[in-house]
């Protein structure tokens, strides 16, 4: 039941029980505290200050700026140390005073709003005059000026009656610019996330505040909200007015891993629960655990949350430590699912999909800031995701061009944008979890599973693990999985066996990724090398030399995921075990998509190059035909001499015709006339 709205008449009665309120000893223990941290405010809790006297809470929801005011001039008459009086900050809120931005109406105008969502644009901070001082060019005479609007106010006239002055001095505050997007949790149905821009001042655009309001985070915002005109390009002034919120006080609610709070009593609970010797069997069963099987591919999301350690190299060249993993499937077998769980679990976890989503979304967008003018960056959702994670779903349904942009993100982590006289470089440290569908729609078993993966061969190769998902049909897993789908139908709320609460889970994996960099032991760093080692050189002949069965790309993937297995023990030695399982899901996965058909041998060419050894050896023989057969026959070659040369080097017609084709359309040769070649 909602009190009586009571509001204070005389503002000195609100200015002596403000003293009042700070002169509580635990509130003057903060103000002192604040001083010798060199802070310059003092932040309330609203809670607390609601229960000393709801009288003046609610004359200061419902009068902002005189109320904060009155605030300002209390902090003035106590007699604190410090020679600037120290402003005043609210936080706390309660969720009963939020209000969604969609939901701003007139009459919240000069009054307290809650508000939150995630920063979307951030401007630099620019110094704002507040005060100007006027000399009269004729008597002298000096005249102060409040700056209240968007542009420089003058006197109309001295006391003299002369119109003319010069500027004496100038007061100036540092003020910044960010725009406020709503959070996608609080929309509904097909609504349009609405934006508003906040403008902070004072001590909020220290540096110290200013380097966690990066676009990503989600914050609350307690400010006042205020209107301004709305100018036309010819000068006119609108009578529609647009609306802004000068900020009291600015909170992060959501950051990265690393940022999460963890207090003793949890510490103490993380320490306990990473000597369970079932713990890695615990966290991958805690992923996603209503979408039934899929062991590998949630062992590796797991390992994926954690991630590897980032190295800097003495030639200051860096060796990321976030993993990218992609799922490619048949429909129906819940990719989409894992996805959507893991952007839930990830505190700054971004969802985007498919032909939603352009370059300039993924990277950054340069866009015109109209309230402090000039350009300025707008982030995208990989520059978003920066220390967390980035979900891409249906990546095989976005255009080429718009796919290049992932390049750069996925292994120097970062994205260079050169636009409308900006030039900069954004961070994008995220891991990337992709989902995709097959070529056809469905995984056809008559064709090799690389040639059903419709992305190019430069991305691919940026993948650390490669998930083919297939759904066969088999009776006793259709009957466990129709059991499982059906008990969540019967029972939504039913747990599942040694799984970890998510709560838990974020903070465990937070204090892994901030306490833990795991270094490789020996046994490990042999383990790896000679997996490495033994398999390149697994072929004898010089032709089966042509085929690579592992790169330097899955060497490196490998110490990632020995290094994150390690972290998920909260072991600061990555042992031969954590190596082993490491190996075991590598070549899990290698031999889903890295067997050449033709030769039943691991050839990592069928993702990273598209063409396996015994292709590329078929190409080669077919080209020196057609250059023998160039000298001795002239430049127009006959198609059937290629076969009968190519039948007396054992290669079948099939084949030929294929290499032909392929040769074609490269444009290495090309058919004059029909039944004849000729070399480009």
């Amino acid at each position: 039941m909602r009190r009586a709205l009571e509001l204070f008449v005389d503002d000195e009665e609100l200015i002596s029980k403000f003293e009042s309120f700070v002169k509580q000893k635990h509130v003057w223990k903060n103000a002192l505290q604040a001083i010798r941290e060199g802070k310059k405010s003092l932040v309330v809790d609203f809670r607390e200050f609601d229960r000393y006297d709801p009288k003046m809470t609610d004359h200061f929801l419902q009068n902002g700026d005189d109320a904060l005011d009155a605030f300002e001039q209390a902090m003035y008459k106590i007699n604190l140390p410090t020679k600037e009086p120290l402003s005043v900050r609210f936080s706390n809120m309660p969720d009963s005073l939020k209000t969604r931005v969609k939901d701003l109406r007139s009459k919240h105008l000069e009054k307290v709003v809650f508000i939150e969502g995630l920063i979307r644009q951030a401007s630099e901070v620019r110094p704002e005059v507040t005060e100007i001082t006027y000399d009269c060019l004729d008597c002298g005479n000096s005249i102060t000026v409040l700056q209240t609007e968007r542009t420089v106010k003058q006197p109309a006239r001295c006391i003299c009656g002369k119109k003319t002055f010069k500027e004496s001095t100038r007061k100036f505050r540092d003020i910044q610019n960010i725009k406020l997007e709503e959070s996608p949790e609080q929309m509904e149905g097909g609504e349009q996330p609405s934006r508003i821009d906040v403008i902070l001042s004072g001590d909020l655009v220290e540096p110290e505040l200013s380097s966690r309001l990066t676009p990503g985070n989600q914050v609350k915002i307690v400010g006042v909200l205020k209107e301004r005109p709305i100018i036309g390009r010819t000068g006119f002034r609108s009578k529609t007015y647009d609306i802004f919120v000068m900020a009291n006080n600015v909170e992060t609610s959501i950051t990265e891993f690393e940022k999460l709070k963890v207090s003793p009593a949890e510490e103490k609970k993380i320490l306990e629960f990473s000597n369970d010797p079932k713990i890695k069997e615990k966290l991958v069963s805690s992923i996603a655990p209503s979408i039934y099987g899929h062991t590998e591919v949630k062992e590796a999301i797991a390992l994926q949350l954690f991630g590897g350690v980032q190295k800097i190299h003495t030639d200051r060249i860096r060796t990321r430590g976030d993993m990218h993993i992609l799922l490619v499937g048949d429909p129906g077998s819940g990719k989409s699912q894992l996805l959507k769980y893991v952007s839930e679990l990830a505190p700054k976890g971004m969802y985007v999909s498919g032909k939603g989503t352009t370059a300039a979304g993924l990277t950054a967008a340069v866009v015109k800031d109209e309230f402090l003018k000039g350009w300025a960056l707008e982030a995208g959702a990989l520059v978003l995701a920066n220390k967390g994670m980035a979900m891409v779903d249906e990546i095989d349904k976005m255009s080429p061009e718009d796919r290049v942009a992932m390049h750069e993100v996925m292994e120097q982590q970062q994205v260079s944008i050169s636009k409308a006289n900006i030039h900069a470089t954004l961070k994008a440290q995220t891991s990337i979890l992709a989902a995709a569908n097959p070529k056809y729609g469905r995984f056809d078993n008559h064709q090799a599973v690389a040639d059903q993966i419709d992305m190019p061969d430069t991305l691919l190769s940026r993948f650390d693990l490669i998930f083919i998902i297939k759904d066969k049909p088999d009776r006793e897993r259709d009957t466990e999985l129709a059991e499982h789908i059906l008990w969540l139908h019967r029972e939504p709320g039913r747990k599942t066996a040694g799984k970890v609460d998510i709560d838990f889970l974020r903070k465990y994996i937070s204090y892994a990724k901030k306490k833990k960099k795991p270094r490789i032991s020996s046994e490990a760093f042999e383990e790896i090398k000679t997996f490495f080692v033994n398999l390149r050189s697994q072929f004898s002949s010089e032709e089966e030399r042509s085929a690579i069965p592992i790169s330097p790309r899955q060497l490196e993937a490998l110490v990632r995921l020995s290094e994150s297995s390690a972290k998920m023990r909260l072991s600061d030695v990555v042992t031969r075990e954590d190596a082993k399982d490491s190996i075991k899901l590598l070549t899990y996965c290698m031999y889903q998509i890295g067997i050449d058909p033709e030769t039943g041998k691991l050839d990592i060419d069928r993702i990273e190059g598209g063409v396996p050894a015994s292709r590329r050896g078929k190409i080669s023989t077919i080209l020196s035909i057609i250059k023998d057969l160039e000298k001795s026959e002239g430049k127009n070659i006959l198609l059937q001499r290629v076969f009968e040369e190519a039948n007396a080097k054992n290669l079948r017609p099939e084949d030929v015709e294929r290499v032909i084709e392929e040769l074609k359309r490269k444009g290495d040769i090309f058919e004059p006339k029909q039944g004849e070649i000729q070399r480009l």
